[in-house]
């Protein structure tokens, strides 16, 4: 009988080493993805403030083109703001596509995240 719960115990040795050596891998591919999430709504509030700010500008009187600059600073890299004023608004949207983080998540398709903010045009002060 003392030899059965020698063997038992090897066993059960070999299936919790098993079981870490599945683990490890699950856990290190879901931080990877819970890492590329934050990555994804840190770029989110980056455009929602890019177009927020390009649209007070240009609300404020400020040219286009210094708008389009300032949102261009603050979005992430490679994205597209397009500017649209008129005689009593102005709207800015502003998307990027954010991609894969490298690795085992590098064959995720990109995500493309995008803002838009409306502002009122000032009155300018005769």
């Amino acid at each position: 009988m003392g030899g059965r719960r020698g063997a038992r115990r090897r066993d059960d040795h070999g299936a919790a080493t098993a079981e870490l050596a599945i683990g490890i891998p699950l856990l290190v591919a879901l931080t990877a993805g819970l890492v590329w999430m934050l990555a994804v709504g840190a770029a989110q509030v980056r455009v929602v403030d890019a177009s927020r700010e390009a649209a007070r500008a240009v609300a404020r009187g400020d040219d286009v083109a210094s708008a389009e600059s300032v949102a261009l600073r603050i979005a992430p890299d490679d994205a597209r703001v397009r500017i649209e004023a008129g005689d009593r608004q102005v709207t800015v949207t502003t998307s990027a596509t954010i991609t894969g983080p490298g690795g085992l998540l590098a064959s995720l398709p990109g995500v493309t995240v995008s803002a838009e903010a409306v502002a009122l045009m000032e009155a300018e002060a005769s």
